[in-house]
């Protein structure tokens, strides 16, 4: 992942097809300090070659734009080699592709109507190398997307396998949207050592962040939309 250190601000390029949208985000960044607008796309084909020139460190990313989509561009520069990370930005109640844009490698993501202040603040957590995903929202998208008919082909199906019977329930409670606090209490163990079972799933499953760890334990069966 790019480095990003106090003297220099976090660059984020902003693709939505929507300018009301890329304004909106631009004026709020514009009277932060860690935070720099360094491009806004159209387009996913943009939002990848701005990445590319830019050096971004973050990517604020629709998903319904034409051309190249938002699931496109998020495989793509997360393939890549600059390291930036991918935050998606959607309509949530209306947009079927959330899971696949997830499985392209975006770290984390946010529905619209948010407060402006709050994407602001996942951006900040996604470009410090985390993965945003707030346990009500896990809980939204496990339902969502198991209630309804896809309109992109599901993955196949895997299984969490070589952990430990305890490790299979932290990710099991991961899956569920729990925080590392949730999970310790839920287990009655520290959280410090929730955190250290989070960071054996990550290494033992290969998982880039907690957002793979949620589908992961979504595929194996772990947990469903009950």
């Amino acid at each position: 992942m790019n480095q990003t250190t106090a003297e220099q601000p976090v660059r984020v390029v902003l693709a939505d097809d929507q300018p009301l949208v890329r304004t909106a985000l631009r004026m709020v960044v514009t009277d932060t300090t860690d935070l720099v607008v360094v491009g806004e796309a159209a387009n996913g084909a943009e939002a990848v070659r701005l990445v590319e020139e830019t050096g971004a460190d973050v990517v604020v990313m629709d998903l319904r734009m034409p051309g190249t989509d938002g699931i496109e561009a998020t495989r793509i520069i997360t393939e890549g080699p600059t390291g930036a990370r991918v935050v998606v930005l959607t309509t949530f109640d209306d947009d079927d592709h959330v899971y696949a844009a997830l499985h392209a490698g975006a770290s984390g993501f946010l529905v619209k109507d948010m407060a402006l202040d709050d994407i602001l603040a996942a951006v900040r957590v996604v470009a410090s190398g985390d993965a945003l995903i707030a346990p009500s929202v896990t809980r939204r998208l496990i339902k969502q997307f198991t209630d309804r008919p896809r309109t992109v082909p599901a993955p196949p199906r895997r299984r969490a396998e070589g952990i430990t019977d305890r490790e299979r329930e932290v990710l099991t409670l991961v899956g569920r949207g729990l925080s590392n606090a949730e999970v310790a209490a839920a287990l009655h163990i520290s959280i410090a050592t929730a955190k250290t079972y989070v960071t054996r799933l990550l290494a033992k499953l290969d998982a880039r962040d907690r957002v793979q760890l949620v589908i992961i334990a979504y595929e194996a069966g772990l947990v469903s939309a009950a």
